[in-house]
């Protein structure tokens, strides 16, 4: 059973810079193009980013472009979200979402909690 551990969400102030990892297990890590939403309280969730099998191609929600960078490491079964300049609208659950399929998710992990004060 393919299981995806999210980490590294925390309290930040606003401009911080959290990283955070999103371990892979149970699975063929490279099968899985990798997502990374998000879902602040009384918010739908959204699409913040994704990148595919060999991390290749990326793709960026607008309002994360040039502060957010997505990237992987297959090697560690891994996938990372860097997020730089950070601001209070960032604030959110986190959640990894991993596909065979860009851009449809077949397991998502728990989530982490991101806060970002002003």
């Amino acid at each position: 059973q393919v299981q995806l551990v999210e980490s590294g969400g925390g309290l930040v102030q606003a401009g911080g810079s959290l990283r955070l990892s999103c371990a892979v297990s149970g699975g063929t890590f490279t099968n899985y193009a990798m997502g990374w939403f998000r879902q602040a309280p009384g918010k739908e969730r959204e699409f913040v980013t994704r990148i595919s099998w060999s991390g290749g191609n990326t793709y960026y929600r607008d309002s994360v472009k040039g502060r957010f960078t997505i990237s992987r490491d297959n090697a560690k079964n891994t996938a990372y979200l860097q997020m730089n300049s950070l601001k209070p609208e960032d604030t959110a659950v986190y959640y990894c979402a991993a596909g065979l399929r860009l851009n449809m998710y077949d397991y998502w992990g728990q989530g982490t909690q991101v806060t970002v004060s002003s």
